[in-house]
């Protein structure tokens, strides 16, 4: 018999409530997937019917980054090959059941799952126990790696180090598998500062336009089955499955990789954000400013504060003198854990709804940063590329966050930074005027070329579905500007405000000027009251978006056809994306 969460007595049911919001920011240790139960334990309940019986098969809890997705007792199989996983998909089509991969849940959208529908009749692939396997061919030209699915980022990058090896930018989170990281068109920061050219093996955009071949789970027609297939850069289909948003599921691929760099990061906590996002054409300490000189930034700027935490990543072959050399990533430890000052403030503002401290939470953050900085010395940093472009850890606060790329001309990128920050303290002055505070995290901004694919050879195909595919109709939009709102889960407003950001968004960045998509792990799609349940997104403004200046070949309809047509049975699928992708 399955337990209720309502049929708690309501002082336990308010407890378990205030400590689930304090376990999603990372506050208190909630009931993150560590346990198990054996398939065949006397608590597992029903085991699924004719389970392929060689592959490990358990339950085990489900919970993504931000907490706000958490499921209980979700069956979870831990395949040791690939044929396991083809094995495991043609059981589910034969009883059906859908299948979806686990990785490190290092994710806010529901593409996996969704808590409202449950986890009946769905089994977990976790790919992160045995399809981590990586080769390194130097031989080719540009060289290249072949990495199963499971691996993590930290693991990859680290494995293409001593080879010479690596990527210009990658996301911070090391705790992410490459399969997820390519569903999502994963990205980091960077654009050509001046006088830089791009390297063979390397990109501009996403880690999705790295991939020169991938093997997929698809449906062969002939044999009524599903098997493994390898699809070539060069093949027309393979578009929808470069960053397919989790309607397929792919074992496999090969990336480009080029020479790896030594890069310098600079932090910056004394920039005021007038000076840093002012108006286009000012001169000074402007995020284009930074761009031209070093080609890489991000922005973190916590509410209620003055001055952002600004980091510049330089290509530096030799140490520069004031430097401090790093050899392993996450060098802001005061970042990867919780103060007790923070820790106080979170449970006042999700547990008590002081909402007033939300300026105290921001410049206290602000504080120990720049504090942070000086004790530890990592306000100049120097090292290989994964050393200093990896830093967040899983102990990191947990917040949620909306996400969207804004594809606009370079010359364009101060003036698209300036609109976003003018509207957003608008309304945050606005909600304030109210006594509201939706927004207790940072702002953060990063900046990128587009997935264009002549950079993984000559005959590549445009990843379809990416957030950052090239306008052909807009060949001058060359750059991508990232935007993204954090705060605390369950934070009064903050679905609303969200919203209004959106809608904003949707009406400026318009015309010949620019266009915005969403970022696919992140936040969309919003109403008043909840992310991803906006039916006009979903089914028109979103698919628009992707449609917009595409010739048939890279066009929403064709994406979403042929996933269709790999995956007929909808193995690979969840609420979400059966509302997304009908």
């Amino acid at each position: 018999m399955s337990h209720d969460f309502r049929d708690e007595p309501a002082p336990r049911r308010a407890f378990l409530a205030d400590m689930a919001k304090l376990a999603a920011a990372g506050i208190v240790t909630g009931w993150t997937p560590l346990y198990q139960i054996a398939a065949h334990a006397r608590t597992a309940g029903e085991t699924p019917p004719g389970f392929p019986a060689d592959i490990p098969l358990y339950k085990q809890a489900f919970q993504n980054w931000s907490g706000e997705i958490a499921v209980q007792d979700v069956w979870t199989a831990a395949p040791r090959s690939a044929d396991d996983v083809v094995a495991t998909v043609n059981w589910a089509r034969a009883n059906g059941y859908r299948i979806r991969p686990r990785g490190y849940m290092h994710n806010w959208s529901p593409l996996t799952l969704d808590p409202g529908a449950g986890a009946a009749k769905l089994v977990l692939l976790d790919t992160t126990k045995s399809l981590t396997a990586v080769s390194v061919d130097t031989s080719a030209r540009p060289a290249r790696v072949t990495a199963q699915t499971g691996v993590s980022l930290e693991s990859l990058l680290a494995t293409l180090e001593p080879y010479g090896l690596g990527v210009i930018a990658a996301p911070a989170p090391g705790d992410i598998t490459l399969g997820g990281a390519l569903a999502i068109d994963a990205h980091g920061t960077a654009v050509p500062a001046a006088g830089e050219t791009l390297q063979p093996g390397h990109t501009w955009g996403s880690l999705s336009n790295l991939v020169v071949a991938l093997t997929a789970v698809v449906f062969d027609p002939a044999r009524q089955q599903y098997v493994l297939r390898r699809f070539e850069r060069s093949d027309p289909e393979i578009g929808a499955f470069l960053a397919h948003i989790g309607r397929a599921f792919v074992v496999e691929v090969t990336l480009t990789a080029g020479p790896n760099q030594r890069l310098r990061c600079q932090s910056y906590v004394d920039i005021p954000a007038s000076e840093l996002f002012a108006s286009a054409g000012t001169t000074g300490r402007t995020i284009a400013s930074f761009l031209e000189s070093s080609g890489r930034v991000e922005a973190i700027w916590f509410p209620f504060t003055t001055k952002p935490w600004l980091k510049v990543w330089t290509p530096t072959p030799s140490k520069p003198f004031l430097s401090r050399a790093v050899t392993q990533p996450y060098n802001y430890p005061f970042s990867d854990s919780i103060s007790q000052t923070i820790s106080d403030l979170v449970k006042r503002i999700v547990i008590g709804g002081e909402g007033a401290l939300t300026p105290l939470f921001g410049q206290t953050q602000l504080a120990i940063t720049t504090a942070g900085l000086a004790l530890t010395l990592s306000g100049d940093i120097w090292g290989w590329s994964r050393t200093v472009l990896q830093y967040i850890r899983p102990t990191t606060l947990r917040v949620t966050a909306n996400g969207y790329a804004v594809l606009a001309r370079r010359a364009d990128v101060q003036r698209v930074i300036s609109e976003f920050v003018q509207f957003y303290q608008n309304r945050v002055d606005a909600y304030k005027a109210r006594g509201e505070y939706p927004m207790n995290g940072p702002v953060e901004i990063r900046v990128t070329g587009l997935d264009k694919p002549a950079d993984a050879g000559a005959g590549a195909v445009v990843p379809a579905l990416s957030a950052l595919k090239p306008r052909p109709d807009r060949p001058e939009w060359d750059t991508a500007v990232w935007f993204d709102i954090l705060t605390l889960p369950g934070t009064p407003a903050a679905d609303r405000f969200y919203r209004e950001i959106e809608q904003w968004m949707l009406a400026n960045y318009t015309g010949s000027y620019a266009t915005v998509r969403p970022e696919w792990s992140k936040g969309w799609a919003y109403t008043d009251t909840a992310a991803w349940q906006d039916d006009t997104m979903l089914t028109t403004t979103i698919p628009n978006l992707h449609r917009e200046g595409q010739p048939s070949s890279s066009s929403w309809d064709t994406a979403r056809a042929t996933l269709e047509r790999y995956d007929p049975h909808r193995i690979f699928r969840s609420p979400l994306l059966d509302r997304l992708m009908p």
